[in-house]
């Protein structure tokens, strides 16, 4: 880890401040198709992030299941419901002084976490080299159950977005 060219660490510092101006742009702005744009940045930002921790795979569903299927059903969900697109729907928020210190709390945690280096440790094991042919396994053994669960609901989300956006029509 600590052996990484400059590079990767000016690549990091650039791909985080992406998701986190992406991120702030998606609870900001009123605009809620440019919210799932700002969506699709971010989710594509931190896939660039897993790339660099030498995690191809999770960067390869990162960008398949929500770049690719969520953001984008989002997107045409948006832009096939027309009231959601339209000036009627006010989005504010009237909690933001909550939001801000239930944040600043999280913030202050994770930063404890990180100082006191009981959770995540550094080290200079190399990755096994069937690491995605045991998460294929996995996904195929232990745990088909929360994978079939996962595409039913995304199958019902689909489904639900297209009758939503057939209903408004006629």
């Amino acid at each position: 880890m600590m052996n990484e060219p400059a590079s990767v660490g000016i690549a990091f510092w650039i791909l985080s401040a992406a998701v986190l101006i992406s991120g702030f742009m998606v609870v900001t702005l009123k605009n809620i198709f440019h919210c799932a744009i700002f969506l699709i940045f971010c989710l594509a930002a931190v896939a660039g992030i897993y790339i660099l921790l030498h995690a191809e795979f999770l960067a390869a569903a990162q960008v398949l299941i929500y770049v690719g299927a969520v953001a984008i059903l989002m997107v045409f969900a948006i832009m096939l419901t027309s009231n959601l697109a339209s000036s009627k729907i006010v989005q504010a928020n009237q909690n933001s002084l909550v939001a801000f210190f239930a944040c600043l709390v999280f913030l202050i945690g994770v930063y404890g976490l990180i100082l006191g280096n009981k959770v995540w440790r550094w080290t200079a094991e190399a990755l096994p080299a069937d690491n995605i042919m045991t998460i294929g396994k996995l996904l195929m053994t232990r745990f088909v159950l929360p994978f079939e669960v996962v595409s039913v609901l995304l199958l019902a989300a689909m489904i639900g977005a297209i009758v939503l956006a057939r209903g408004e029509r006629a």
